[in-house]
C-alpha cells in the first residue's frame, strides 16, 4: 500500500485565460509526466483533449492526471474557468483536499476567480495562490496581493517576491531561505541558478520575511512566545506553522512567476508538498441517511475501514463510460462488487484506471485518498456513493443549479433522430447542469443549460463527437410565474357516472411567499371535515399543477396553500377525488391571486478599457441593466451589473464591436424578479401563439 501522507489531491482553478492549463502543462513537464510541453494557444495542451477545447483555447471539462514530485503523489484536476462550466469546478472542489488558485498578474482578481474562490470557501478547501503571467505588460504582483485581501477578503501569505517585472522578469526570491531563483532566457524550466538576493531587493525581502514569520508563528503559542523573546524559529518550525494555518484556512501561501516563460513553478510544487493537506488531514466526509440527514458517522481516510467512494464525474469515451471516483475510506479492487446506495443496486468493478488526461494506466486496486476512473459502472451517476454491500452508507451528495436557458433541437433526418437520443443520454450523464426534455405537444427536443456558450458547446459535441446533425431553434429564457396577493376560495368536485361517484370539497387560501421559498402546503382542518388521509392528496394535486402556470405555462413558484376546511362523502370520496379537486382549484384560483411573470436576472461582470466605459454602460442601461459598481484598475475598468437574461443574447458580439475586441464579460444566475408589463405581455402573447400553433 502507498503511504497516504504523501498524497496531494489538488485542483487548479481560476478565471478564464489566467493560465491554469499552461500551469498544469508546466507541472506535468517538471514532474516527468510529459517530455514536450503543449501550448493552449496552439491547441496542444495535454489536459485540453476535446476538439472544442483545442479550437477555443479554453478548458471545458475538468481533466484528471497523476504525477509525482519530491517523492509525493499529486492527483491533479485542471478545471475550466468559464462561468458556464462552473459546475465542473464545483464538483471537482467537492472531492479535492487542496487547490491552487491561479490569478493573472495583470488582470488580477477577475469575476470567475471570485466565484471559484467562493465555491472553495464553501467546500473548505485549503489553497495556495499563484500569481501568474508576471511577464505581461501591466502585471503587478503587489496589486494582485492587495486585491486578494480587498476583493476576496482573504489573507495572502507572501512566500516569494518577483525579481523584475513584465519583460524583465528574471525569477523569484524565496523569503524563507533568502535565496533568489534566477532563470535564463532559454525557456527551459530546469535552467536556473540559486543566487543571493539582489542588492536592491534586500530591504524589501527582509520587510516581507518579517511579515511572513509574524503571521506564521501565530499558529503555535509556544513558537510565538519564543519569537517575541527574540528567538527566530528554524525553517522547519516555520513551515509547520504555515502548514497548520493553510489547512485551517487562516491564510493562503502566495507564490508568483510566469508559467509560459517557465519561471517560478518549482516553488509552487514545493509549496504543495510543504503546505497543502494530505487526505488524512482534511475533515472527514459526513455520512447521511436516505432522507439526507447526517447520521453522525464519517468516512475515515484509512485502511481497514469499510469502502466509501463518491462518483464525481462521468465521462464517455471510446472505451466506454468512465466513472471518476474519489475513494474516501477502504480499498477498491478489480472484479469487486460494490453497492450504489442511490439505486440500491450492486455493481461489479470492471477495470480501475489511473488517468493522465486522456491516457490511461490500468491498476489492480486503489485505496483511500486515490482519485481513479472506474470502467463497467452501469447505473452510477454524478454524486452517487459506492460502498461496501455489507456496510452500506451514503456520502453527502452534490447539489446542482437549475438551468436558465433552453434551445429546441431537431434531428435532420430519421437516422440522426435515433443517434440523437443515445448521444443526449450520454451527455446528460456526463454533465448534471445539462438537462434534456421532450415537449409533449410539439415533440421537439429541448436542451437546457447554464448559458449560451454551454449550449453552443453541447450542439458542437453532438455534431462532432457523436456525428448527429441537428437544426437549432432560438434560445429561450426559463421564465417563471408566481402570485402577488392572497386569495381564499372554495372548490367542489362532483362526478356521478354509474357505480361509485367522486366527491371532494376543499376550502383553501393561496398566499405569496418570499422569493426562493418554493411551494409550501399546510392543513388547518379540524374536526375531520377533510379526513387526514386525504391531506397528502390535496397537496399532491396542487404540487403537480405548479409545473404549469396560468399565464404562459411556466412553472409557478413561491406560494403557499393552506387547506382551511372542506367536506367529504363516506362512499364517494377518495384520494383521487381530492387530488382532482386540488388541480381544478389551482386553475380556478391562481388567476384571482394576481399572477405575474418572473424573469431570471443575471449577475454580469464586464471588463473594458477606460475609453470605452461610457459606451459599455450606456449599452447595459439599454438592456435594462442596473449598474452596481465600477472599479477602475491599471488596465481598464470592471463594471458589475444585474441584467435580465432575455437582454443578454448575443452580448459577446456587441461587446467586442464596442471595445474593438478587447472587452470581456462573464455572467451567472442571480435571482428571479418581476417582469415589466410590456415584456410580460410579449411573453404571454408568444406562449399563446405557440399553443395555437400546436393545435
Amino acid at each position: 500500500m502507498s503511504d497516504i501522507t504523501k498524497y496531494r489531491n489538488i485542483g487548479i482553478f481560476a478565471h478564464v485565460d489566467a493560465g491554469k492549463t499552461t500551469t498544469t502543462e508546466r507541472i506535468l513537464m517538471l514532474t516527468g509526466r510529459i517530455h514536450k510541453m503543449g501550448e493552449v494557444h496552439d491547441g496542444a495542451a495535454t489536459t485540453d483533449f476535446m476538439e472544442q477545447e483545442q479550437e477555443r483555447g479554453i478548458t471545458i471539462q475538468s481533466a484528471a492526471t497523476t504525477c509525482f514530485w519530491d517523492d509525493h503523489r499529486f492527483n491533479i484536476i485542471d478545471t475550466p474557468g468559464h462561468v458556464d462550466f462552473t459546475i465542473e469546478v464545483y464538483r471537482s472542489l467537492k472531492v479535492l483536499d487542496g487547490g491552487i488558485g491561479v490569478f493573472c498578474g495583470s488582470g488580477g482578481v477577475e469575476p470567475q476567480s471570485e466565484t471559484n474562490w467562493r465555491y472553495a470557501n464553501d467546500s473548505k478547501v485549503a489553497r495556495l495562490i499563484y500569481v501568474n503571467k508576471l511577464d505581461r505588460i501591466g502585471a503587478d504582483f503587489y496589486r494582485v496581493v492587495d486585491q486578494v485581501k480587498n476583493v476576496l477578503g482573504a489573507t495572502p501569505l507572501v512566500m516569494v517576491l518577483p525579481i523584475g517585472t513584465e519583460s524583465d522578469l528574471k525569477g523569484v526570491v524565496d523569503l524563507l531561505t533568502r535565496k533568489a531563483w534566477v532563470w535564463d532566457d532559454s525557456g527551459n524550466p530546469l535552467n536556473y541558478e540559486i543566487q543571493d538576493v539582489p542588492a536592491d531587493m534586500v530591504d524589501k525581502v527582509e520587510e516581507y520575511r518579517e511579515k511572513l514569520i509574524e503571521t506564521a508563528v501565530e499558529q503555535d503559542d509556544e513558537v510565538m512566545e519564543q519569537y517575541l523573546e527574540g528567538n527566530e524559529p528554524d525553517i522547519d518550525t516555520i513551515k509547520k506553522c504555515i502548514r497548520k494555518g493553510t489547512i485551517n484556512l487562516s491564510f493562503f501561501p502566495t507564490f508568483c512567476g510566469s508559467s509560459f516563460k517557465n519561471k517560478g513553478v518549482q516553488l509552487v510544487l514545493n509549496g504543495v508538498v510543504d503546505y497543502l493537506p494530505n487526505p488524512t488531514e482534511v475533515p472527514p466526509q459526513p455520512e447521511i441517511d436516505l432522507e439526507g440527514n447526517e447520521t453522525g458517522e464519517f468516512a475515515i481516510v484509512k485502511d481497514g475501514e469499510p469502502l466509501r467512494a463518491l462518483a464525481f464525474k462521468i465521462m464517455d469515451d471510446k472505451y466506454g463510460a468512465l466513472t471518476f471516483t474519489r475513494i474516501y475510506s477502504g480499498t477498491i479492487s478489480k472484479g469487486q462488487s460494490v453497492l450504489n446506495t442511490a439505486t440500491g443496486k450492486t455493481e461489479r468493478i470492471g477495470r480501475i484506471i489511473e488517468m493522465h488526461a486522456d491516457d490511461r494506466n490500468e491498476v489492480e486496486s486503489a485505496q483511500a485518498g486515490d482519485i481513479v476512473a472506474l470502467l463497467g459502472m452501469k447505473s452510477v451517476q454524478t454524486g452517487h456513493t459506492l460502498c461496501d454491500p455489507n456496510d452500506p452508507a451514503t456520502l453527502e451528495p452534490m447539489i446542482f443549479p437549475d438551468p436558465v436557458i433552453s434551445i429546441a433541437v431537431q434531428a435532420n433526418d430519421k437516422s440522426n433522430a435515433e443517434k440523437l437520443s443515445v448521444a443526449l443520454g450520454k451527455m446528460v450523464a456526463e454533465d448534471p447542469s445539462f438537462r434534456v426534455e421532450t415537449d409533449e405537444d410539439s415533440g421537439e427536443t429541448i436542451l437546457k443549460g447554464m448559458g449560451e456558450l454551454h449550449l453552443d458547446i453541447k450542439v458542437d459535441i453532438l455534431k462532432r463527437t457523436h456525428g448527429v446533425e441537428v437544426t437549432v431553434g432560438e434560445p429561450q429564457v426559463a421564465y417563471r410565474e408566481t402570485i402577488t396577493k392572497p386569495t381564499t376560495d372554495s372548490y367542489t368536485h362532483k362526478k356521478q357516472s354509474g357505480g361509485a361517484g367522486q366527491f371532494a370539497k376543499i376550502d383553501y387560501t393561496l398566499e405569496p411567499l418570499e422569493p426562493g421559498a418554493g411551494f409550501e402546503f399546510e392543513s388547518k382542518v379540524v374536526g375531520g371535515n377533510v379526513p387526514r388521509e386525504f391531506w397528502p392528496a390535496v397537496e399532491k394535486g396542487f404540487k403537480s399543477s405548479i409545473e404549469r402556470g396560468v399565464l404562459a405555462g411556466f412553472p409557478c413558484l413561491d406560494f403557499k396553500v393552506t387547506l382551511n376546511d372542506g367536506a367529504f362523502h363516506a362512499v364517494d370520496s377518495s384520494a383521487v377525488a381530492f387530488e382532482t379537486a386540488a388541480r381544478a382549484a389551482y386553475r380556478q384560483s391562481v388567476p384571482k391571486a394576481g399572477p405575474e411573470i418572473l424573469e431570471p436576472i443575471m449577475k454580469v461582470d464586464v471588463f473594458c478599457g477606460d475609453d470605452k466605459m461610457g459606451d459599455v454602460i450606456g449599452d447595459l442601461n439599454r438592456r435594462r441593466g442596473v449598474i452596481l459598481s465600477q472599479e477602475p484598475n491599471s488596465t481598464g475598468v470592471r463594471i458589475k451589473a444585474e441584467i435580465p437574461l432575455s437582454e443578454m443574447f448575443g452580448y459577446i458580439g456587441a461587446l467586442r464591436t464596442m471595445t474593438s475586441g478587447r472587452g470581456q464579460f462573464s455572467m451567472e444566475f442571480s435571482h428571479y424578479a418581476s417582469t415589466p408589463k410590456n415584456i410580460s405581455d410579449q411573453v404571454i402573447k408568444k406562449a399563446q401563439e405557440l399553443e395555437a400553433a400546436k393545435k
